[in-house]
């Protein structure tokens, strides 16, 4: 009998242990920050996008990105239109966050990478958005994809603090 409280008490500490590791462990790769340079030799900084909306018929994935001067929100629709067609989405993008109201983002470019397998819309984020971004989590995005479906509506499901929690890191570095 003694064993076994033995035992349980072992795996008690070693699950706590895991659990806080596995915590702070993906508390910090929420705040890697890396870069890529484009072929127009712009430089831009960003944590790797994140899954806000996944079902079988589409999904959604974004982040921050900055160039150091401008913040970006930079979401990754699925499906998405084919290139002749998504270089014509030029709306601006509508958030609503958690304070219950909705705020606009000009658009600022539309984009295809890796071979074209992903589509890439890029959002400023204007000085009078980036407090409310940092306060509320988003609770839905709406994209004009044009054509006969019109406006997508992403109700954020996962991830829903992630644009405050990586506006906070890129925040955070330029201080330091």
């Amino acid at each position: 009998m003694i064993n076994f409280i033995v035992m349980k008490t072992i795996i008690t500490k070693i699950l706590l242990v895991t659990g806080f590791l596995s915590l702070s462990l993906g508390a910090s790769s929420q705040c890697e920050i890396k870069n890529r340079i484009y072929p127009d030799g712009s430089m831009l900084y960003y944590i790797e996008p994140v899954n806000f909306y996944w079902t079988e018929a589409k999904d959604l994935k974004g982040g921050i990105m900055t160039d150091k001067e401008t913040y970006f929100l930079a979401l990754q629709p699925d499906p998405y239109p084919e290139k002749s067609l998504g270089k014509k989405l030029k709306s601006d993008l509508v958030l609503k966050l958690s304070d219950g109201k909705e705020y606009q983002f000009g658009h600022f470019d539309t984009r295809y990478l890796d071979g074209d397998s992903i589509m890439e819309l890029l959002f400023i984020i204007d000085k009078d958005e980036m407090q409310p971004l940092q306060e509320f989590e988003v609770v839905h995005a709406k994209i004009d994809m044009m054509g006969e479906e019109g406006i997508r509506t992403y109700t954020f499901k996962l991830h829903k603090a992630a644009l405050k929690e990586q506006l906070d890191c890129f925040l955070k570095e330029e201080e330091e």
